[in-house]
């Protein structure tokens, strides 16, 4: 059985953003739920992230102008800089 997670709501829910709303909807609908070990999971998710963050060696690689268009868009889409999009694709496809 799912737990329902209580998070208090914004006062004024016309201030909310619709991704805001989405979420709100899902905790309401129960679709979240409680990690059985939190602190656990914490440091799991500490150590993704000092790993992700190494940085190890640079590279130049030459691509398309086209390409480079298309990746700098996408990278706009996810909300990251087009180099850390790159890199992801790449740690995607050898990791």
């Amino acid at each position: 059985m799912k737990k329902k997670t209580s998070i208090p709501k914004k006062t004024n829910p016309e201030t909310l953003t619709a991704d805001e709303r989405a979420i709100e909807r899902a905790l309401e609908n129960g679709e979240f739920v409680s990690v059985p070990d939190r602190e656990k999971e914490i440091k799991r998710a500490q150590t993704i992230a000092q790993n992700t963050a190494r940085k190890t060696r640079a590279i130049n690689i030459r691509i398309s102008e086209r390409d480079l268009v298309r990746l700098r868009a996408a990278a706009l889409r996810e909300g990251v800089p087009y180099q850390t999009y790159v890199a992801s694709l790449i740690h995607r496809s050898v990791g």
